[in-house]
C-alpha cells in the first residue's frame, strides 16, 4: 500500500483535480491513501524559534500517521534524486524487501522537522527547484504512477 501524507489542505480546484486524477491512476496499480494533516499557520514575520515550533508542531502530526513498521520516504531538500526508472527500480525493491506500507510524507510550506527527518527511511529529492509544497503532492503522485507504468512494462512519456 502507498500512503501520502501531506501536511495543509488542498484549495485550488486544479490541484485537487490532478491529485484525483493520479489516485485514480496508481490505484489501478496499488491500494492508496491520502492523508492530509492541519498545517500551523505562518507569517512571514515569525522568529527563527517560531518557525522551529511550527515546524515541530507539524512534523508530530505528520509521524502520528506512521505506523513503526511503515517504510517512510520523506519529500526533502537534502535527499537524493534519481530519474523515473531508477526510483521505480527503487519502489519495486522496496516491495521485493517486504515493505507493505510505503508513506511518502511531505512537510508544510516551512519544510520539516528534525523528527521527521530522524524517522525517515530515505530523503528524496524531486528536483534542485523549488516547488510549493501543495504542488509537490501532483509530483509526487505523478512519478509514482510513472513508476508502476516503467514497472508493468508501460508505455510512458521519456
Amino acid at each position: 500500500m502507498i500512503r501520502l501524507i501531506t501536511c495543509g489542505k488542498l484549495k485550488e480546484k486544479w490541484l485537487k483535480e490532478a491529485v484525483d486524477e493520479y489516485a485514480k491512476r496508481i490505484r489501478g496499480y496499488e491500494k492508496l491513501e491520502l492523508v492530509e494533516v492541519k498545517d500551523e499557520p505562518t507569517k512571514d514575520t515569525n522568529s527563527d524559534a517560531q518557525n522551529a515550533q511550527v515546524l515541530e508542531i507539524e512534523g508530530e502530526r505528520l509521524l502520528k500517521q506512521v505506523q513503526p513498521s511503515d517504510y517512510v520516504i520523506l519529500l526533502d531538500l537534502a535527499g537524493e534524486e534519481m530519474d523515473s526508472v531508477d526510483f521505480a527500480t527503487y519502489l519495486d525493491g522496496l516491495y521485493t524487501k517486504g515493505n507493505s506500507t510505503i508513506d511518502f510524507v511531505i512537510g508544510g510550506s516551512l519544510g520539516v522537522s528534525p523528527s521527521l527527518r530522524q524517522r525517515a527511511n530515505w530523503k528524496w529529492k524531486l528536483s534542485s527547484a523549488t516547488f510549493p509544497h501543495l504542488l509537490c503532492r501532483v509530483l509526487v503522485l505523478e512519478q509514482i504512477y510513472r513508476a508502476y507504468r516503467i514497472l508493468h512494462h508501460e508505455p510512458y512519456h521519456k
